[in-house]
């Protein structure tokens, strides 16, 4: 498995991302993820091919429980009003699934907050594994409806946000094709 250096960092701690970069063109590995229903207090799997034909915004974060993903996870969730009705936002992060239900109640998210602490393997597959904290590099993708990568960013400093902006543009086109 490739191991990437000097790509991802907070403040002087240099991390080592594990997987390969993924870039516009590449086919969207598959993915099944855990998510608690709040609604329903049961546990679901959710996977790329549950949302087949869609667009799908995968955001990528380190956990919840931190202040830049609470604030760009919540931005996101605003955001949603500004898609069309055929894009799916998820949040992506290795935070218990029980955690993540817990702070989408309290924070009024609507969007799936999925969870990959089972396994290492989506974090491996979209390149955003951080090896010494076994959590996931911030990073934003857009999936369009044949299960095709039409954006990929990589955050390097886990202390800023990703850029909004481009991703949404990526999503919007690729929900009009």
């Amino acid at each position: 498995m490739e191991e990437r250096t000097g790509e991802a960092f907070e403040f002087g701690e240099q991390l080592t991302v594990v997987g390969s970069k993924l870039k516009p063109g590449d086919a969207a590995p598959p993915f099944t993820l855990d998510y608690f229903n709040p609604t329903t207090n049961a546990m679901e799997s959710v996977s790329l091919a549950d949302s087949a034909g869609q667009v799908r915004l995968l955001n990528v974060i380190n956990s919840l429980d931190t202040p830049v993903c609470h604030v760009e996870t919540r931005r996101w969730e605003s955001s949603r009003a500004e898609l069309p009705a055929n894009v799916q936002v998820y949040s992506i992060s290795m935070d218990l699934p029980f955690a993540a239900a817990r702070w989408q109640t309290a924070e009024g998210v609507k969007h799936q907050t999925l969870s990959s602490h089972r396994s290492e393997q989506f974090g491996q597959d979209y390149g955003v594994l951080l090896k010494e904290w076994r959590l996931l590099q911030r990073a934003v993708f857009v999936i369009d409806g044949q299960d095709r990568i039409v954006y990929a960013d990589y955050v390097a400093d886990q202390m800023n946000e990703p850029d909004y902006n481009a991703p949404l543009a990526a999503a919007r086109q690729a929900a009009a094709t």
